[in-house]
């Protein structure tokens, strides 16, 4: 319980600081940062193998806990015939079970929402588009923006296996019988080369319009329409990081203890250090959301 509790503390850090670039960047450049670092996250394989990792310690971290928490009901079945709880240990510390059901409420939920939905989902999930304005043009072009920095026109591409870029040989056959009609003696491209290696490259999937449109932003062109019901799933996120907070105030220092770091020196360090952490990252969990709502 202790070992998983601290190493999904570090991966609480890990993930904010993730999830920090989408306030702390804006626009185009805080766009690429956001689905860069998605895409880092998705492909690296000592990143992916850690995501096991993590997902294994939340199981046998909800497990233990409630395994601990039947184990305490056994030990005492019949209370004491007088009980005054909070003289000598707080509320967090008395519903930990508690808090921990809750926010594996939220885990699911924000698992549906986001995981699922770029991981696992068979459905077509829309990649990174951005719009550019040539000076000669009569519109402007969607592009697509590739893993290694390139621009590609969205015109004339079909995209397969989720996010591979291929020429749409159709499209561009039919274009080229047009331009030998109009100019029968240009040289032109040979299709039967084209199809050889019509790969383009590989897009980013665009989770950070996802987020955007999660929390009210109209995302309709990128694919992602508007969510109505945006400010009852901020309230729950933001509720969700309360009660996150409060588990994480008696958390932190008792697994120290449970691990049997316990001195009269360093133990109010421990406890003071914790009580920081259980407010400054879900409050910077909660904050994301937030402004992400009010600037829609």
């Amino acid at each position: 319980m202790a070992l998983t509790g601290l190493f999904l503390c570090t991966f609480l850090v890990g993930h904010l600081a993730g999830n920090l670039q989408l306030v702390f960047s804006t626009g185009e450049e805080g766009k690429r940062a956001f689905n860069e670092y998605a895409y880092f996250m998705s492909h690296n394989p000592a990143i992916k193998l850690l995501s096991y990792v993590t997902y294994i310690s939340i199981l046998f971290h909800i497990v233990d806990g409630f395994m601990l928490t039947i184990q305490n009901k056994k030990a005492r079945p019949v209370g004491y015939a007088y009980n005054k709880p909070g003289a000598n240990s707080s509320m967090a510390s008395r519903n930990m079970a508690v808090l921990g059901t809750l926010i594996l409420v939220f885990l699911a939920t924000h698992m549906a929402n986001f995981w699922w939905k770029a991981k696992v989902s068979s459905e077509k999930f829309p990649l990174h588009t951005y719009t550019v304005y040539p000076p000669m043009a009569e519109r402007p072009t969607e592009m697509y923006y590739t893993v290694k920095g390139d621009a590609i026109p969205k015109e004339g591409v079909i995209v397969k296996e989720g996010t591979k870029l291929f020429i749409d040989s159709k499209m561009f056959e039919q274009q080229i019988a047009v331009m030998k009609q109009m100019n029968p003696g240009q040289q032109l491209p040979d299709m039967s080369q084209m199809n050889k290696n019509p790969e383009l490259g590989e897009g980013y999937k665009d989770l950070h319009s996802l987020v955007f449109a999660f929390f009210g932003h109209d995302k309709s062109k990128q694919g992602f329409p508007k969510n109505d019901m945006a400010l009852a799933g901020l309230i729950f996120y933001v509720i969700s990081m309360l009660v996150l907070g409060f588990h994480l105030w008696h958390g932190f220092s008792s697994a120290f203890q449970s691990l049997g770091v316990n001195h009269a020196a360093y133990t109010p360090w421990i406890k003071k250090i914790g009580y920081g952490f259980a407010i400054l990252v879900p409050g910077l969990f909660a904050l994301i959301p937030i402004v992400i709502f009010i600037t829609k």
